[in-house]
This record gives structure tokens, sequence and C-alpha cells, in this order.
């Protein structure tokens, strides 16, 4: 037997759902402190009386340090293992959130959210993999997809606090509150089991029969690691599905970080108040929940092709729909609609990827991946603030993301291959 269907055999499915829950948990912290941006960026600017280059850099720390962390952690897991990775980068997350909150300058609070950024990124593959490799075949997609969907939830409750607190407070509480989230989350992580196939792959089937608490009777397939060079990426089976792909990344990165993190900004260019202002962008942050579920209807129903093609189109038309507004219900409308496209999107892309490469490419097909939409996310704070600061409006950034949207439903609908109800090599 694989490693895969020993797991299937041995790990009970209440056991594979509370560790749903607990990534979940982690999951939600990572958005959490990556979403705490647009709730408080515009009082930490007033705070400091920041410049427009340290309003760049400020809102763009936390996304140079995920790029860095995601990067190194994979390697890292590999060398000391998921488990202690994990606790690992929930330590820096944690400790450098709070070190965030005692900022005294905009310099000290780029540099700390830059390292809490190191932290973050890293999570994100790392509480995937842990996820991926204690999880059934069977149930591992549907998993996975709602790990991704708690991104929501996690942004929802750090919004809730911040809107409760930030008026009596001050925005530094709700830093302080992601430090205090990530406490409890490792001393949970201090008493789980490592990853069973770390176990396995590092110290062979004692090891992996300790962690799953049976006596395995089946011999057990030891498949060497196979690492496969960047340019298999784009030998000729694989280069449109990967530009395609790399370009939907950076888009959607793109798209929803420039407005998410700007998103009181751009509520207040359209008459809004400062307060009115956070109370939509958390409206925002709610109505990404019908973006995932709709994507998950989709998914299996219409495809994958169609639905991420669909998704893209109704984000960029989304965008350019806000820019026009003038209203205030038509705000809301518009808040709704780029909301649920975006966020369906994301999960998309998110399930999407993995289906387009074979198992010994999978890893690098979806770091890769990955890594564009932190590049993305680097600059798109930087181009929207800048972009805003120089028109007074939304109407040019709100045009350069529905140019990118329309750009990648294009390649999708030309050069994406459908997965859908395919076995994936």
């Amino acid at each position: 037997m694989n490693i895969d269907e020993i797991i299937q055999k041995y790990v009970p499915r209440a056991r594979q759902t509370r560790l749903l829950i607990l990534t979940s948990l982690e999951w939600m912290l990572v958005a959490a402190g990556v979403m705490v941006l647009s709730l408080t960026l515009p009082s930490v600017i007033k705070s400091f009386n920041a410049g427009d280059a340290l309003q760049g850099a400020m809102a763009s720390a936390v996304f140079f340090g995920m790029l860095i962390g995601a990067i190194t952690s994979g390697m890292i897991s590999d060398l000391i293992g998921r488990k202690w990775t994990n606790i690992f980068l929930m330590l820096i997350a944690g400790v450098f959130s709070g070190f965030t909150a005692l900022s005294n300058s905009p310099l000290q609070f780029a540099l700390f959210r830059f390292l809490s950024g190191l932290g973050y990124g890293g999570l994100l593959p790392v509480v995937n993999a842990y996820l991926t490799e204690f999880t059934a075949i069977r149930i591992r997609g549907v998993f996975l997809t709602l790990q991704e969907a708690s991104w929501a939830l996690g942004s929802i409750a750090v919004g809730l606090f911040t809107i409760l607190t930030v008026d009596s407070l001050g925005w530094r509480w709700s830093y302080g509150f992601l430090m205090f989230w990530s406490l409890p989350l490792i001393v949970i992580t201090l008493m789980l089991p490592e990853s069973p196939k770390f176990a396995f792959f590092k110290k062979g089937k004692n090891a992996l029969e300790k962690i799953l608490g049976n006596k395995i009777e089946e011999d057990i397939e030891a498949k060497p690691r196979v690492k496969m060079p960047m340019g298999a990426l784009f030998a000729k089976r694989f280069l449109t599905r990967t530009i395609m792909i790399w370009v939907s990344w950076f888009s959607v990165s793109f798209v929803y970080y420039g407005l998410f993190v700007w998103a009181p900004r751009i509520f207040e260019s359209k008459g809004l108040t400062a307060s009115s202002s956070l109370r939509y962008t958390f409206f925002m942050l709610i109505m990404q929940l019908p973006g995932y579920l709709l994507a998950t209807l989709m998914i299996e129903t219409v495809g994958r092709k169609k639905s991420l093609a669909f998704f893209f189109a109704g984000t960029g038309i989304s965008a350019i729909i806000m820019s026009a507004v003038t209203t205030q219900p038509a705000l809301i409308a518009a808040s709704v609609l780029i909301s649920l496209f975006c966020m369906g999107t994301w999960a998309m892309v998110y399930a999407y990827t993995p289906e387009l490469y074979p198992t010994e490419m999978r890893a690098l097909g979806n770091g890769t991946s990955g890594m564009m939409a932190r590049i993305a996310g680097i600059i798109a704070p930087y181009i929207t603030g800048f972009l805003m600061s120089l028109t007074g409006n939304v109407l040019f950034v709100m045009t350069v993301m529905a140019i990118l949207c329309g750009v990648s439903a294009i390649l999708v609908s030309r050069y994406a291959i459908e997965t859908k109800g395919t076995a994936i090599e």
C-alpha cells in the first residue's frame, strides 16, 4: 500500500475533522493578520502623519515578509518537520504582531509588519501541507476548500473586533488581538503529532505507527521524492497552462490586495465619512463568504475552466461598476459584486492549480503560482495608493484591475484545460 492508502485506512474521520478545524483556525489567523491592515491603515497613517512614500511601505511590508516566508518555509519544514515549523512560524507571527502594536514610527510599523509577514506567509503552505498529509484522498479536495474558505471568517473576525474598538481604544489593540489569538493555537499545536508522511519519509514505519496509534501489517511503498527543475514548467506540454495560471494568480491577488488594503480610502473618495468607510469595508469582508459558496457550487457542476473565466469576467466588470457609481445604494451593490466575484476567483485558482500538473511537479506548480500572488500583493498596495494620490479618484486604478481580469479571462478561456471529473496524474 502507498502512504495515502495507509492514511485513508488508519486515520479516523473524526481525527481528520479535528485537524481541519485547527488548521482552519490557523488559516483564519493568517487572514486576520493580513486583512487587519484594511481597517487600521487610515488610523495608523493619521497617528504617524505618514507621507505617501511611507504609506506605501507600511501597506506593502507584510507582503514582502510573506513572499520570503512562503519561499523558505517549505525548505525549513522538510528539515525539521511540519509541526515544529508550524509552531516556529506562529511564534514569529504572534510576537511581531504584538511588537507592531507597540510601534512608535512608520518605519517601526513597516519593520514589524515585515517580520510578522514572515510568519504569516510561511504558515500558509505549511498548514496546507499538514492538513493534506493527514487527510484521506476521497475527502481531501473538500477539506482543502473548506480550509481556504476559513480565510473569510478570519477577515470577518478581525474586522468585527476592529470596528468595535478602533474609535474607542485605537488601532494598536487590533494587533494585540492577533498576538493573543496565536497563543492558544501554539499550545494546541504543541500537543499535536508530526505529519504522518513526514514521519514515514524521515524515520520509517515505526514512527508512522506511533503517530497513527496502530500496528500496520501492510508493506508501505517508499516512493522517492522527485525534485523537478523550474524549467519543467515551461516545457511544451505545460507552457501555456503555466502562463495562464501565473497571470491568474497575479491578477486576482492584485485586485484583492489593491482593493481591500485601501478599501476605506476608496470609499472615502466616494464621499463617505471615515467611520462609514470602515463599516463598508467590513461589509465587503462579510460578502467574501458568498463568493466561496458560489465557487464551491460551480466547480463540480459548471467545471473549472468556464467557472474561472466567469469569475474573472465578473470581477473585471464589477471593478468598472465600482469606479462609476455615485450613490450609496449603488456603491453597496458594487461592493457586493466585486467581493463575491473576487473571492470566487480566489477559491477557483486555489482548487484548480494542483490539478494542472502531475504529482512530481505539483509542489513546484503550486509554489511558483503562490509566489506570483505574493509579488502582486507587494505591488498592488503601492500602485493603488500612488494612483489614488495622483488622480484623487479610483477610476484609473479600477481600470487597471479590470484590464488584468479581462486578460486573465481570455487566457483561461483560450488555454485552460478542463479537469472536472478527470483523474489527475
